[in-house]
């Protein structure tokens, strides 16, 4: 700071370098020469140039006469004005001399003001050159960290993408298997219902078979094998419908589950090209890429709903889930494909053993109204004969026949009610007793003739009995044999519930 000072002063003041005659008080002539500022202020002044004055003719030199220092073109700057060197010229040289020596520096001070800017200067610059490979450095540094950020994160976005593409693989074969097992649930599905709507043809058969068999009159209305087969029949065929029904109800829910499964691998896979899509994109972007710009802030905003852990996660519950339902599609599959064969045969079986009874049964029927047959014929040859030896009789007893005749007829007619109806109730027990009275009045009557109106009256009973008898074990061959058997021939019970 003093050597500015000092240079400032200089600055302003004027040093003569050659004097020449004259009185001090006498302004300087031609020949004098000052130190002044070199023209152009931008640089800096490393000393002082020798410059003559040379005053007009008419005018005395005063200070006014200087001419300012240079100012470039286009400063703002005042011109500057470098005052007097000399305080006045009415003093004398000693002086003025003493007054100018008082502001000059000693040979020490200019060495050391050398050494010090010297000294300045290699600080300075040694500053200056650790400052700039400081600076390089730090370009160098965060060059190499923005690179290597950039290599970081397109390597963790190629990982990413490995991920993803190793997690849509597996969804996608899984949904394929997936969707084939569903086709398979569809294919079983309407196979059970074929199986459930193939049932309904035994099972009208052998209701109408049993509906059939109840018109059967008399003692033909018996609880045989035919009947059990038939009613065994009917509870098989319910049962296995029952079954089918309820295996198709599974199957049905089962199929909504599948679907939903799939629905949530299609929508995971979806959204799994999505973001490959997204991250193929952002895994190719470089520093040239085009349509990059900034978004201020995207740093600090957090879109994100899951980790990495939590969304791999997810995809394994969703094959999981897939797996699960799978395995349980297949088992059904397995267990309605078991349920309707083993339906199959059993109802088969039963089939076979109602025709067997069936079969049986028919032939007992014909065997005994052959039977029946040959023993009506018998009585009625006897009851022609018997009827010979009463024609006498026949007269006498002609007004208690009638009475006769009624009661039978009632007792006919209620051997003809239905199973459980046909009761042996105080009407029945009365018509017996009337029958009885009839007769041991006729007997009262006709002593002596008792024994063949007996036999005749017997053989008449015996012939209806046998009669009736006889065209129940008609109308029952007719229903077994005819009806039944009719239904029955040709139909494909286990095509039917196999189609």
């Amino acid at each position: 700071m003093a050597k500015e000072v000092s240079m400032c002063t200089q600055l302003q003041q004027w040093s003569p370098v050659k004097p020449t005659g004259g009185s001090p008080s006498v302004p300087p002539q031609v020949g004098y020469c000052f130190h002044t500022p070199k023209k152009h202020p931008w640089r800096p002044i490393m000393g002082y140039e020798e410059i003559e004055v040379t005053p007009m003719p008419s005018q005395p030199i005063t200070n006014t006469m200087v001419d300012p220092c240079y100012t470039s073109e286009g400063m703002a700057a005042e011109p500057l004005r470098f005052p007097n060197l000399v305080t006045g010229f009415d003093r004398s040289p000693e002086h003025a001399a003493r007054a100018a020596l008082y502001t000059r520096y000693t040979q020490h001070e200019w060495t050391q003001n050398s050494i010090r800017n010297y000294n300045e200067s290699d600080a300075k610059r040694n500053f200056s050159e650790r400052v700039r490979n400081d600076i390089m450095r730090m370009l160098r540094e965060t060059d190499e960290i923005g690179a290597q950020g950039q290599r970081d994160s397109g390597r963790k976005i190629g990982e990413r993408i490995t991920d993803t593409t190793f997690w849509r693989n597996e969804v996608a074969i899984e949904m394929e298997r997936l969707v084939a097992t569903c086709e398979k649930l569809s294919d079983t599905r309407r196979q059970l219902e074929r199986a459930v709507a193939g049932v309904e043809g035994p099972l009208h058969i052998a209701q109408e078979c049993l509906y059939h068999r109840e018109k059967r009159q008399g003692l033909e209305q018996v609880h045989d094998t035919v009947e059990q087969s038939l009613l065994k029949e009917v509870a098989i065929l319910r049962e296995c419908q029952d079954k089918f029904r309820n295996m198709l109800e599974k199957v049905r829910q089962q199929s909504k589950n599948c679907r939903a499964t799939q629905h949530e691998l299609e929508s995971d896979m979806r959204n799994k090209e999505y973001a490959l899509g997204i991250d193929n994109m952002c895994h190719q972007l470089n520093n040239f890429s085009k349509g990059l710009q900034f978004y201020a802030g995207i740093e600090r905003y957090e879109p994100t709903v899951s980790d990495a852990a939590r969304w791999a996660a997810a995809s394994a519950a969703t094959l999981q889930r897939s797996h699960s339902e799978r395995a349980k599609a297949l088992q059904m599959l397995s267990d309605a494909e078991n349920l309707i064969n083993v339906s199959a045969t059993e109802i088969w079986d039963q089939w076979s053993n109602t025709n067997n009874a069936f079969t049986r049964r028919i032939a007992e029927t014909i065997e005994i109204k052959n039977k029946l047959q040959l023993h009506l014929h018998k009585v009625q040859q006897e009851i022609f004969d018997v009827e010979k030896t009463l024609e006498l009789l026949n007269k006498a007893i002609e007004d208690k026949l009638q009475p006769m005749k009624v009661a039978h007829s009632r007792l006919q007619a209620r051997t003809t009610r239905p199973h459980l109806e046909n009761c042996r109730d105080d009407a029945q027990l009365r018509l017996v007793k009337e029958v009885c009275d009839l007769q041991e009045t006729m007997e009262t009557l006709r002593s002596k003739i008792a024994s063949a109106e007996g036999t005749h009256q017997t053989l008449l009973g015996v012939r209806a009995s046998l009669e009736a008898d006889l065209r129940n074990k008609s109308s029952t061959l007719f229903i077994d044999r005819d009806q039944c058997m009719g239904l029955r021939r040709g139909y494909p019970v286990t095509a039917a519930i196999k189609s």
